[in-house]
């Protein structure tokens, strides 16, 4: 749905004939009580319909037989028209054999880079005319500039909505037929030619004469089911070979049973009435993001009514904000809710005039269970953090792996993979590059693509390929971590809260610099979508909103883990006061553990990070000058004399009157929580001197 252009005419249908002043236009024909366009640019048959128009030939009940896909059902149906399945293989086997062929003769010829655009506009023209199935495939390629050249990137993505539109006379008769009205009761206004021309169907500009609101009025295109109906049936039985050759690890014929379930959904208008209606309540009220509404009184199956938005493509528009809003608004989809659109080619985003960004074409969306969504986090987080040994599992959890995988050579091998990408820091992370690095390892591993995957992984790699072409350094992982890192530390998931607690704590040790990095992502998803940094800009907004986020309700799994080591190293920290008294003239003895020196350290790490100082970031060294360890005493007094003074805590504490009321009510507990967490400590270690 694209701004309808100011030359383009509007055919009126007035309620009294009468007011028309002018006569009508010689292409406007009446039949009964409805207006028809006729034009001699509608009677022109469309190439799909020209080429593959053999197909559509079914009875009635064949035809009902395809509301759905049932793989069973279709193979009984066409196992009765032989010759049509031979056709169609015949005519897809000279089709892409006679542009290969071209090709071929380029190279013997060596004129491949002359004729380079022609051969992209012919294979753009061979794939409308073979239909749907091929033009979805393709549409999808078309969203990756990393991937495919400039030339075939502009012929292929004029397979989004520039596709030829077949009748307006056939458009308007099924309006006609579907609704049950003649089209000017339904219509004061209507374009007598499509806006925009998609794969599965067309869309026409009007006005409902009822309420005056303006529209866009979809129309399937004829033939769509039984076209996509028979190539899902080769896809299938040629995935099932590829199956028993041994070539892949995958179900492939899961993987096409997945796509062509989602794609007879997509031909379903109905059904994508209420995907809109359940996108627009879920999604809606996200900051600058826009979901037309869907009119259901005027849709049926074939016919869908929803609000007109008028805007450009958000891939020929340099807006990288509103391609942060739709990360966003995916990553709630996928992480947040687990219902996502699925179909998130450049065609289906518009940037609207008023700047925000628009949804379209709710037909193919997926859902995403909670369990899979867990997995999906837990493996971001074991990636970013180096947990290769974690992250094997979470590849069995999501269903990559079997669970008879060799853990050990797994992990291995992802070690191996991923170190290089992962050294570069989150935000450098290609979702794409990883993708690419993995390919090796996912075949020698026998790694699954599950059927849920496989949209998945085509959504957000569709998503990065349109940032990418606004930005080439765009990183939708990097981009997407800061609010994973949110969910992570906020989920009231058991699930992820022991991953976030075995994170944290690695054979029985806390480590806070995992800790850090998750508080600090966690920071930067608060001002991702204004584009202003945040730590390292104004400490006192990083060190106000860390602290907010600790004592509220949903960081009490964080405050609880805090409330602990702050306790430990508190307990540590006196343990060090007292023997600075008691061996200070004595040598180097000490009561201070290995375990009580690691809780100091601690210690200092917490105060720094929440007090705002820089020197957070990096560990007290446990060296003297001249590079010798230094003994325990010597080290402990080295940590208490680098902790902030009062004067640093200054910050901190002109802080804490600007929390909200709710976080200083649990802010005035902590004293009281900390004194018994300590006395407790200091009871057990009595009692294991007395006995042990």
């Amino acid at each position: 749905m694209i701004l309808l252009p100011s030359s383009m005419p509007i055919v009126y249908f007035p309620a009294n004939p009468n007011l028309l002043i002018n006569p009508p236009p010689s292409w406007l024909s009446r039949r009964g009580s409805s207006a028809v366009v006729a034009s001699a640019a509608s009677r022109d048959v469309d190439s799909f319909t020209s080429k593959s128009g053999y197909l559509f030939s079914l009875s009635a009940d064949e035809a009902d037989s395809l509301s759905e896909y049932n793989f069973p059902r279709i193979d009984g149906m066409y196992k009765k028209k032989p010759l049509i399945l031979l056709r169609r293989l015949a005519q897809i086997g000279t089709t892409f054999g006679y542009w290969f062929g071209l090709r071929l003769a380029d190279e013997a010829l060596e004129r491949s880079e002359q004729m380079f655009k022609v051969r992209a506009a012919e294979l753009r023209k061979l794939l409308v005319e073979l239909g749907p199935a091929y033009v979805k495939i393709a549409q999808a390629v078309s969203s990756r500039p990393d991937l495919i050249p400039p030339i075939y990137l502009d012929e292929l993505s004029l397979l989004q909505d520039q596709i030829t539109p077949f009748s307006s006379e056939v458009a308007f008769n099924m309006i006609e037929d579907e609704l049950g009205l003649p089209i000017d009761e339904l219509f004061s206004e209507i374009s007598p030619e499509p806006v925009a021309a998609a794969s599965l169907g067309q869309v026409y500009q009007a006005r409902l004469r009822r309420s005056g609101k303006v529209v866009a009025v979809k129309v399937q295109r004829p033939g769509v089911r039984a076209a996509i109906a028979l190539d899902t049936l080769i896809l299938r039985y040629i995935a099932g070979l590829i199956k028993k050759a041994g070539r892949f690890n995958s179900d492939l014929e899961a993987v096409v049973d997945e796509w062509a379930t989602s794609l007879f959904k997509e031909m379903d208008y109905l059904n994508e009435a209420q995907n809109g209606i359940k996108f627009r309540k879920l999604y809606g009220g996200i900051k600058d993001v826009l979901v037309p509404k869907m009119y259901t009184g005027y849709s049926t199956s074939k016919v869908l009514v929803m609000e007109w938005v008028e805007g450009q493509k958000l891939n020929e528009v340099n807006d990288l904000y509103l391609v942060e809003v739709g990360v966003y608004c995916s990553f709630n989809q996928l992480l947040e809710y687990g219902f996502y659109h699925a179909d998130p080619h450049p065609g289906n985003f518009l940037r609207t005039y008023d700047g925000q960004l628009a949804y379209l074409d709710f037909g193919m969306m997926g859902d995403f269970r909670p369990e899979l969504r867990d997995g999906f986090m837990e493996a971001c987080l074991h990636l970013v953090n180096r947990d290769f040994k974690a992250l094997a599992k979470d590849f069995v959890t999501l269903g990559l792996l079997p669970p008879t995988a060799e853990k050990s050579a797994v992990t291995k091998a992802l070690t191996d993979v991923f170190q290089d990408a992962i050294s570069r820091g989150v935000r450098n992370i290609s979702f794409g590059d990883l993708l690419g690095d993995l390919g090796k390892t996912m075949y020698r591993f026998k790694f699954r693509i599950p059927p849920y995957f496989s949209l998945v992984i085509r959504s957000l790699a569709v998503l990065e390929g349109i940032a990418i072409g606004i930005s080439p350094n765009y990183k939708v992982l990097g981009s997407t971590y800061p609010w994973i890192a949110r969910k992570i530390l906020t989920d009231s998931s058991p699930q992820l809260k022991s991953s976030l607690q075995n994170l944290l704590y690695e054979e029985g040790v806390f480590r806070i610099d995992r800790l850090e990095s998750l508080l600090s992502e966690s920071l930067r998803a608060e001002t991702a979508l204004v584009q202003k940094p945040l730590v390292g800009t104004d400490s006192n907004i990083a060190m106000k909103q860390m602290l907010a986020f600790t004592f509220t309700e949903q960081g009490s799994f964080v405050r609880e883990i805090l409330l602990r080591e702050f306790a430990k190293g508190l307990d540590a920290f006196g343990l060090a006061t007292l023997d600075s008294f008691t061996f200070s003239g004595s040598g180097p003895s000490t009561s201070l553990t290995e375990e009580d020196m690691t809780n100091l350290r601690t210690f200092y790490r917490l105060i720094s990070l929440f007090s705002g100082m820089q020197k957070a970031e990096s560990q007290v060294k446990a060296v003297s000058k001249y590079g010798e360890a230094l003994m325990p005493l010597d080290e402990a007094s080295l940590v208490m004399y680098q902790l902030p003074s009062a004067q640093e805590m200054l910050p901190i504490l002109s802080i804490l009157p600007e929390l909200p009321q709710e976080s200083q009510q649990r802010l005035l507990q902590l004293p009281g929580d900390l004194v018994g967490r300590l006395v407790s400590r200091a009871f057990a270690r009595t009692i294991r001197r007395m006995f042990l």
